[in-house]
């Protein structure tokens, strides 16, 4: 474990530069169906591409390992304070959950320190993506205490929860990228408006390597990403046409969308160096005298570039950690894991 010391983001900011047979999943370019179609077609393999074994919800050893294991340590350390301040309960919301993978980890989670009252909803608008979520998470659901839901629902509409009502609201891997452009500031003030404590948000930027969103990369014959309209389109080996809008941020975009109505209180790209140099099993060989020292030794050089101008946007995600204005300052920096 490393300490990240959180610094304001303002202080570097400025220094920053301003189916089968072709089918088409998706054609309107504004349209949350797109999305939505994209996700409910995306099939099973696509909960243990993006989040690794159902079974396993910690063991954080996928592709996107260095990311997820980056995100569950800031999330854990909030949930760790609130319990530590006194708190029996928690209310959680997951803006745009997918398989709802993360809101189970942190339900988990917060029954394990002892809350008491756990109160957590994701919402998605993959209605498939819901319908897994609901069926992976049946006995949690149960457990005296909890009261866990997810919802079909869209984050450009208004949030049904009440002011100041949710200890931390969640928006990961580029939920926010798949929403038109205009409505970011209406999305942020929405979600400024119900946290009372944290939001954390994960999102694509310019200067990440190619996704193929729905499954792994070598499985794409084709992809352009158009930065003038926002709009991604993707040849699958398999003869599937993926198109949808998506928007890649740069590190002062993300931060100006949010800062108005947060504090900030860490902005830094997650894995610039692992994906790109950590070995890959398909290809390399399972074991390499010296692979740990590699791992120990991209583990120092995130922690030295990552709120780096010149490297931040060039990072695979950008993390941003806002605080509410009605909740305390943190006395240490962010921990997190490696």
């Amino acid at each position: 474990m490393f300490d990240h010391d959180s610094i304001p983001a303002r202080k570097w900011a400025s220094n920053l530069p301003v189916s089968v047979g072709h089918s088409v999943l998706a054609v309107d370019n504004e349209a949350t169906d797109d999305v939505a179609a994209i996700y409910n077609q995306a099939g099973d393999d696509y909960v243990s591409y993006a989040d690794g074994d159902p079974s396993q919800p910690f063991a954080f050893d996928g592709m996107h390992a260095y990311a997820d294991r980056c995100v569950w340590a800031v999330l854990e350390k909030k949930l760790t304070d609130l319990r530590a301040s006194g708190a029996s309960s928690v209310r959680l919301l997951d803006a745009g959950c997918g398989p709802g993978t993360w809101l189970r980890r942190l339900v988990m989670r917060a029954h394990a320190l002892g809350f008491s009252g756990i109160t957590a909803r994701g919402f998605d608008i993959a209605q498939v993506q819901i319908q897994r979520a609901r069926l992976v998470t049946r006995t949690l659901s149960s457990l005296p205490g909890v009261n866990l839901t997810f919802d079909v629902a869209d984050l450009a509409d208004r949030l049904p929860e009440a002011d100041a009502s949710v200890d931390l609201t969640l928006c990961l891997y580029s939920a926010l990228s798949h929403l038109p452009v205009a409505r970011l500031p209406d999305i942020s003030k929405e979600i400024v408006r119900v946290t009372s404590g944290y939001f954390i948000t994960t999102v694509r930027p310019i200067g990440s390597t190619p996704t193929a969103f729905v499954d792994s990369i070598e499985k794409v014959r084709q992809l352009k990403q158009d930065h003038v309209r926002d709009r991604c389109e993707i040849d699958l080996s398999d003869g599937r046409h993926i198109a949808f809008s998506f928007h890649q941020f740069t590190a002062v975009e993300l931060l100006n969308y949010f800062a108005s109505g947060f504090d900030i209180d860490d902005l830094r790209g997650l894995d610039l160096f692992h994906s790109r140099f950590m070995p890959d099993p398909r290809w390399n060989p399972v074991f390499r005298p010296g692979d740990s020292q590699l791992a120990n030794e991209l583990a120092r050089l995130e922690q030295a570039y990552a709120t780096s101008p010149e490297f931040i946007d060039r990072a695979t995600h950008l993390l941003l950690v806002a605080r509410s204005r009605r909740a305390a300052a943190p006395k240490t920096g962010v921990v997190v894991s490696t």
